[in-house]
Formats: structure tokens, C-alpha cells, sequence
């Protein structure tokens, strides 16, 4: 215990918890969703774009956020478009953007500077060295995921789950859509410091799945996906801290022994 509190005096360590819980917190809410609705994906394919993007943003000298969010944004709205208009797999979409966008981004990189470490750590992710505008922005996001939770939760839920009954009843299913696109590409462009464009899907995709073992209801499942999120990525910065490991890596396999350990406790009480 003393060795964690001797971590929290650090100011690069209070700055890499609270972007990792306001991040986890909103990867948790969004990811619901996305499971719920067959998008599990979205989060690496967008993860791969954003790479792409960080990519043009090293070799042009331009701030990387500024360059990912809309280009991401654009993407997530695209993949969104095409699956629901044109009536294309979402699956296949998303491959072809992510297989795409990595070629350009590999492209780009090795024609001008060539994979260093701030390629790494866009890769794999870099916690530690979240400065105070990501700890900002991180707290932003949440604020702004709660709010839409909050102010469209029973339009959000009728379009997770029937997209026809809730167009019938008069919602711009359309809208939501695009509002689910556009928190995605926020959750992943602020999560790549975090966990890298690599690992970045796993944010999204984990808690959801883990917690649809517990529960059945809509909101349980957001709740109980919430407290998975936050509690696997505190267990993982730290252990990944004191096993000198990488912290995203370190995440994730939290959250695969969990998922072990729930499939294993959900067969066990069916028995």
C-alpha cells in the first residue's frame, strides 16, 4: 500500500489516473452500445485510421489531435453512413477502412521519419506521459457522454435495440447514429495516448462483454460495464507499473483473465 500511495504523489501518475478513468468511463458507455448493436469493431477500425492520421500529422509538424479528431470523425461518420444506407456489412466496412488506413499510415510513416518511439507509443500507447490539455480534454468527454446518456437515454435504447419501432414512433433514428459515430471517434482519438491505436478496440469492447454475463437490462449492463471499465484499468496501470510491463498491454490482459474468469463462473452456475 505505501508503494501506491508513493505512485500517487506523483503528478504524472494523478494525470495518467484521471485520464484513464474519465477515458475507460466513456469507452465503457459507448461500448455498450456498439456490442449491443454488431459495431464491435468500429473501435479498431477507427483506431486504425487514427493512426493514418497521427501519421500525416508527424510528417506535416501539425498537432496530432487536431489532425485525428475530424479525420477520424469523418471516418466513423463514413462507416456508419455506408452500413446503414447502402445496406453493407458493417464488418466488411470496417475492414477495408482499417486494412486501408493502416497501409497509408505504414506508407507515410516510413517515407518520412521511419518508425521511432513516437511511433511506438502511438501504436501501444504512452499513459504516462499524458499531459494536463489530455487530462482536460479526457474530463470533457465524459462530461459530454454522460450528458447525451442522460438527455437521449430512452431514444439511445429503442435505437440499440429496434431501429424500426423507434423510426416508427417518429425518432431521427439517422441522428443517433451519427451521434453514436461521433463519440466513438472522440472515445478513440482522446484513448489512443492511452492505449495506443493497437489497443484502443479493447476499451470498448471488454467491459461490454464481461458485464452482459451479470446482467440482462439495458441499464444494468451500462452500470455494471462502467465499474468493469474503471476497476480493470486501475488493476492494470498499477500492475503494469510494478511488473515493468506496458500499461495498455497490462489493461487488456486484466480484462482477458477477467473474461476468463466469468465465463468460467457463469458455466459453473448453470451447473
Amino acid at each position: 500500500m505505501s508503494d501506491i500511495m508513493n505512485l500517487l504523489s506523483y503528478t504524472f501518475m494523478q494525470r495518467a489516473i484521471l485520464c484513464g478513468i474519465a477515458i475507460s468511463f466513456s469507452a465503457a458507455l459507448i461500448g455498450v452500445i456498439l456490442t449491443l448493436k454488431n459495431y464491435s469493431m468500429i473501435g479498431h477500425g477507427l483506431g486504425e485510421v487514427g493512426f493514418a492520421a497521427l501519421a500525416l500529422a508527424m510528417a506535416l509538424n501539425l498537432e496530432p489531435i487536431a489532425v485525428s479528431i475530424p479525420i477520424v470523425i469523418v471516418a466513423a461518420i463514413v462507416i456508419m453512413f455506408i452500413s446503414q444506407k447502402k445496406g453493407e456489412s458493417a464488418d466488411i466496412i470496417i475492414a477495408l477502412v482499417a486494412t486501408g488506413a493502416l497501409a497509408i499510415g505504414v506508407i507515410i510513416t516510413a517515407s518520412t521519419s521511419g518508425f521511432g518511439a513516437d511511433s511506438y507509443n502511438y501504436m501501444f500507447g504512452s499513459i504516462l506521459a499524458m499531459n494536463t490539455g489530455d487530462v482536460i480534454l479526457s474530463i470533457i468527454l465524459t462530461v459530454l457522454s454522460i450528458g447525451i446518456y442522460i438527455a437521449f437515454y430512452n431514444r439511445l435504447f429503442l435505437v440499440t435495440f429496434d431501429e424500426k419501432y423507434a423510426k416508427t414512433t417518429g425518432i431521427n433514428v439517422t441522428f443517433y447514429q451519427f451521434l453514436i459515430a461521433l463519440l466513438t471517434a472522440l472515445v478513440v482519438v482522446v484513448g489512443m495516448r492511452m492505449m495506443g491505436t493497437m489497443l484502443i478496440s479493447s476499451l470498448i469492447v471488454f467491459p461490454a462483454i464481461i458485464a452482459k454475463k451479470f446482467t440482462t437490462s439495458f441499464k444494468g449492463l451500462v452500470v455494471m460495464s462502467v465499474i468493469t471499465s474503471v476497476v480493470c484499468f486501475l488493476i492494470g496501470i498499477f500492475t503494469s507499473f510494478f511488473l515493468n510491463m506496458p500499461t495498455g498491454a497490462g489493461i487488456v490482459l486484466v480484462y482477458i483473465i477477467l473474461l476468463a474468469i466469468s465465463s468460467v463462473c457463469c458455466k459453473l452456475a448453470k451447473i
